[in-house]
């Protein structure tokens, strides 16, 4: 199987189990609001394990895909995977390393997005180009602390949830492009 094709099916794997077991682990966190409440917030108390083993897998299978890749974006998708990864790794309540964690996701998710866009001709590079502009315009926003009616819980998803469109996409792209 070509390298591209097993990168593909490791981005879509890791998107796609982190996908739903952050919804499961919202379902089972007391009283958690998308609007009021971070996504990080999963990763402490009774939804930690499920919340952060997840979004540590999800790293994982994205930085081997970006080493199997070795295209001219690659390190941008490295580094959403070890932000990700250490995302669950260091929890909210490890503070500063948790937020630079972060940020190189979030960062790098929307920059992997558009840079990805230049190399395809195939219309899908607008779609990437949109949801790396979303991602980077709500991250933005966010830095900003301007969070208009979504709440911080709300506009943090507007920046990971296109990441997660992106992944799904891409992940495909690469399956289904030779």
């Amino acid at each position: 199987m070509d390298r591209d094709v097993i990168s593909g099916y490791l981005v879509l794997l890791g998107v796609t189990e982190f996908f739903f077991l952050m919804f499961i682990a919202e379902a089972l966190y007391p009283n958690y609001s998308i609007k009021f409440n971070y996504i990080s917030d999963l990763g402490v108390g009774k939804t930690g394990v499920l919340f952060n083993s997840s979004i540590i897998l999800m790293g994982i299978l994205i930085i081997i895909a970006s080493l199997l890749l070795k295209k001219f974006y690659s390190f941008a998708v490295f580094l959403v995977g070890l932000g990700g990864m250490f995302v669950g790794i260091f929890p909210e309540t490890t503070g500063f390393i948790h937020e630079i964690s972060a940020f190189i996701a979030f960062l790098f998710g929307g920059i992997g997005a558009i840079l990805t866009s230049f190399s395809t001709r195939s219309p899908i590079r607008y779609f990437w180009i949109v949801l790396g502009l979303i991602t980077l315009v709500s991250l933005f926003l966010y830095v900003g602390r301007y969070y208009a009616f979504l709440g911080p819980g709300g506009m943090e998803r507007m920046i990971v949830y296109p990441e997660l469109i992106w992944g799904y996409s891409f992940g495909t792209y690469l399956i289904n492009e030779k």
